[in-house]
Formats: structure tokens, C-alpha cells, sequence
């Protein structure tokens, strides 16, 4: 990618001037106008068995040269025998409006969650090895209607998804497993959760799920998800999930579409508490604001590069479940502030070294987890030999 990372605030440059500055300019039905696809969905095949066997169909893969996962901050380096193995999904990268689904081949949404790794999934790098899928991504659009295409573009988008999943757990062998994703990724990522972990033993295998950039209801969506909320630091085996805003907020965008749907247990969603992890603590945010030092990504001037800094603000969790920052850090917003004052584009990048602290201890409590299961329950010669 010679000297080209863009960082993840240049990587959604298109999209936050599409869904920001068209929506305060011209307002939401231009811009859904604008966006969202007016041509029928084209049903597609499920991909033929064994695609994603080829390495051609991951954007980042352990044996991946170049991999772009790979990537980090000066001071910081991923780690030399990764413990754990980390299957993520990439945020939308398809804004085109031709098609409801982006082409495998498309380049530039390709070229654009490659950069939303070395932003994103790269912090995860200093405990695990990264497998991120190239998949038939919904476009941008279709979070804009309630079409019934919508929905059809996302169930394709999600297949593609499984059918990684399933080669990715060939691969990853017995590994600890982090799961982790971003907006549209994040919803595939409470789809996997409900239909490959929730009551299956690979529940058992997995330190934490990074359910970042989309609401989870606490009563209508987690009791399906097969893993509880994270509620303590060191806690392995539960869901992290928390929405950037800066205070004042108005989420009301979010809330309005999320409560008029359904939850993964049949429930309304109308109402509803969200899960609002504090990505500082690992734990849920107080209602009350307190204040914290955060490690986040600071592109350079002209954006071939990020800083790691550390930045002091105010975060506490709202009454349905937004985090609310007081002060942003210097050198992130503007621009790529969405409409409500949504930091969504800074997700990752807000909290960049505490998310990367937070699977440090979860993958160090998983560990102690484990061990403790095989001094129970593993046969006395098991014991000795370990």
C-alpha cells in the first residue's frame, strides 16, 4: 500500500461527507435519494463451496503478505506469536448506488476496508491473529429505507459472512477466538452470535465480542446471543457494544429505526436499554460523568499517517445506552461528525489503545478460565502432561 494509509477518518471520508454534509444541507430524503439504490435486487447465488479456502477472498489473513491488520502506531507492535485468533468484519465500504450488493471485485470498496483495518481490527493485532473477509457487502443505501430490498442485499451479505466464519474456525485450530466488527459488521456480528455461538460449545472459546457501532437491546436481543454483557474488567466470555456521541447528542436517527424493530427474542426493541460499554473501563458506562484518560489515533496533517496520543475527556453512558463524550480529542471530529453529533466514524479510533488493553485482559482471563477448567474436569494424566 507503499506510504497510502489514509486512517480511518480519511477512510470513510465519503461517507461521512455524503451522510453529514448531504443531510445538514439538503436533509434525509435527499440524501436516501441520493444513495440508496434504485434498481431491483439481484438475487445471487451462495458462493460456491470452499471459496473462502482461497486466500484470495480475505482482506487480512495471517499468511497475508502486506496484510493491512498488520498495521500500527509508532510503539506499538503486533505480537510476534499471536495467542488468539480474531475474525472481523469490516464496516461498510460500498457506496455506490448501482447495486444493492458490492462485487467482490470492486476495488475501491475493497481499498477502503483494507484502510478500515489498519484502523480498526489492527488493534486487536497484539493478541491475535486476524482473518477479515472480503464479503457481498450491503451498500451504504441500504441503511437508508426500509425497502424489502434492503434487507434481501443484507441476508446475502450476511451468508457470505457464515460461510467465512466456518473456514476461519478450520483454520484458527483450538485458539482462543475474539470476534469483532463495525457498523454493518457489527450486525452480521449479532447474526453469528445468535446462529453459530449462542448454545454451542464454541461459546466456550470465546474471549470477548466487539459489538461496535450497533445497538444491542439488553431485554429484547441478548438473551439470544449466548453471551452476556461484559460487566467487569476482567471478564471473558461476553459482549462489548457502545455508540460514539459527543455531547449535546441526539441519537434520535438511531433510536427512531431501532425502535421499530424486532429483537433476536421476538420483542419490540421500542424502549428498550442498549448495551453501553465504557471502552476505557471494560465495564458498563456510568449514567453519571466521570473523567478519563483514552488512547486514541491522530491523523497527521495530510492524512499518510496516524499518531497514538493520549487525550483527557468525560464519558458516561445516556439513559437508553449512547456513550456521550464531553470533549473530544484534539484533531478528530469536524466534518466527519455524522448528523446528532455521532462520532460513529470514531468508534475504533476514539479508544484505539483501550480497546487493544481491554483483549489483553480478557485473553488473560480467559486463560486462568481455562486452566481452571482443566485442573477440574481434564483426566489426572491430562493434568500431568500439561
Amino acid at each position: 500500500m507503499a506510504r497510502k494509509f489514509l486512517y480511518v477518518v480519511a477512510v470513510l471520508m465519503v461517507l461521512a461527507l455524503a451522510a453529514a454534509f448531504a443531510y445538514r444541507i439538503w436533509g434525509a430524503e435527499l440524501l436516501r435519494q441520493a444513495m440508496v439504490p434504485g434498481t431491483r435486487f439481484e438475487a445471487q447465488a451462495p458462493l460456491p463451496a470452499n471459496s473462502y479456502s482461497r486466500p484470495q477472498m480475505w482482506l487480512a489473513r495471517p499468511d497475508m503478505p502486506g496484510n493491512p491488520a498488520l498495521w500500527t502506531p509508532e510503539g506499538q507492535q503486533p505480537a510476534a506469536k499471536p495467542e488468539a485468533a480474531v475474525f472481523f468484519i469490516h464496516p461498510t465500504s460500498y457506496l455506490n448506488r448501482a447495486r444493492w450488493n458490492a462485487p467482490l471485485e470492486d476495488k475501491e470498496a475493497n481499498d477502503r476496508a483494507a484502510l478500515f483495518l489498519r484502523g480498526q481490527a489492527s488493534a486487536f493485532n497484539g493478541v491475535g491473529a486476524i482473518w477479515a473477509p472480503r464479503y457481498r457487502q450491503a451498500t451504504f443505501g441500504a441503511f437508508l429505507t426500509t425497502k424489502a430490498e434492503a434487507q434481501q442485499a443484507l441476508d446475502l451479505a450476511y451468508r457470505d459472512v457464515t460461510a467465512a466464519f466456518d473456514q476461519f474456525l478450520a483454520e484458527a485450530g483450538d485458539r482462543p477466538i475474539i470476534l469483532a466488527g463495525h457498523s454493518q459488521g457489527a450486525l452480521h456480528l449479532t447474526r453469528l452470535l445468535h446462529d453459530r455461538v449462542a448454545g454451542k460449545p464454541l461459546a466456550r472459546r470465546i474471549v470477548a465480542a466487539y459489538v461496535v457501532g450497533w445497538p444491542i437491546s439488553k431485554t429484547a436481543d441478548l438473551p439470544a446471543l449466548g453471551l452476556p454483557e461484559c460487566t467487569a474488567a476482567d471478564q471473558s466470555g461476553c459482549i462489548l457494544s457502545w455508540q460514539s456521541f459527543a455531547e449535546p447528542a441526539d441519537p434520535s436517527l438511531i433510536l427512531d429505526t431501532f425502535d421499530a424493530s424486532t429483537g433476536f427474542i421476538g420483542a419490540s426493541r421500542a424502549g428498550t436499554p442498549m448495551i453501553c460499554t465504557n471502552p476505557v473501563t471494560g465495564t458498563p458506562a456510568s449514567a453519571e460523568a466521570a473523567a478519563f484518560d483514552i488512547g486514541n489515533l491522530v491523523p497527521s496533517a495530510d492524512l499518510t499517517s496516524a499518531t497514538l496520543t493520549k487525550s483527557a475527556t468525560t464519558l458516561r453512558c445516556d439513559g437508553r445506552g449512547i456513550l456521550l463524550l464531553g470533549t473530544p480529542p484534539e484533531g478528530l471530529g469536524g466534518q466527519y461528525v455524522l448528523p446528532g453529533n455521532n462520532y460513529h466514524v470514531f468508534d475504533y479510533s476514539l479508544f484505539w489503545a483501550n480497546v487493544r488493553a481491554d483483549a489483553e485482559r480478557r485473553l488473560a482471563a480467559h486463560r486462568g478460565k481455562r486452566s481452571a477448567w482443566i485442573d477440574v474436569f481434564a483426566p489426572r494424566g491430562l493434568r500431568a502432561a500439561g
